[in-house]
């Protein structure tokens, strides 16, 4: 197991340094179950345009030396309302008092350290000095007859409840990716977990 050296914050010119690192993260990790993400590194640069453009945004960085082998994304949800908007209609709390945590995303060889609880930790800790009330997140829903779910495939959702997040009734997004043997983007559901701060 290879180790990591250091964990930090990144706002400001060091996200904005970082992010092509953290497109190829993401185009790496989520290739496996269960986002199944067959993805560019135009489509990335695209996406992640919105955490240059949110002053709120924040990146933790997983480093080797000065080598980033994991990612974890945030912004206030309001930034992302285009996207995740409708989710949350009907829920009665409003996007402006919620900071939305984004991916994460961590090369297998360093996994089992303590790292994900980091990248939470900075990134909750980001949005109480922003004074959100409220932090979210969603994870794809995928059949649990899909072809592709390794055999003995352990769900987050144990961790997630361990740090306080629960499941937010009926708000479950939709986003379009394209998956591994696919010839083009589909709809995908997110369900969206949320805690207090």
């Amino acid at each position: 197991m290879a180790s990591v050296t250091d964990v930090r914050a990144l706002t400001g010119p060091a996200l904005e340094a970082a992010l092509d690192d953290v497109a190829r993260l993401r185009i790496e990790v989520f290739h496996a179950w269960p986002y199944l993400y067959d993805g560019d590194l135009a489509y990335e640069r695209e996406y992640l345009q919105s955490y240059r453009d949110s002053e709120g945004a924040i990146v933790v960085g997983a480093f080797d030396g000065d080598r980033l082998v994991g990612a974890a994304t945030g912004m206030p949800l309001a930034d992302h309302a285009d996207d995740f908007g409708a989710a949350f209609e009907g829920t009665g709390l409003d996007l402006n008092q919620i900071f939305y945590c984004a991916e994460s995303v961590l090369k297998p060889g360093y996994r089992g350290q303590g790292i994900g609880h980091r990248f939470f930790d900075l990134r909750e800790d980001h949005a109480r000095g922003l004074g959100f009330a409220k932090v979210a997140f969603c994870g794809v829903q995928r059949p649990a007859d899909h072809p592709m779910r390794p055999e003995g495939y352990r769900p987050l959702d144990p961790f997630w409840r361990a740090r306080g997040y629960t499941p937010l009734s009926g708000a479950v997004a939709q986003f379009a990716w394209k998956d591994l043997g696919e010839d083009g983007e589909t709809q995908k559901p997110l369900q969206f977990w949320i805690r207090d701060l």
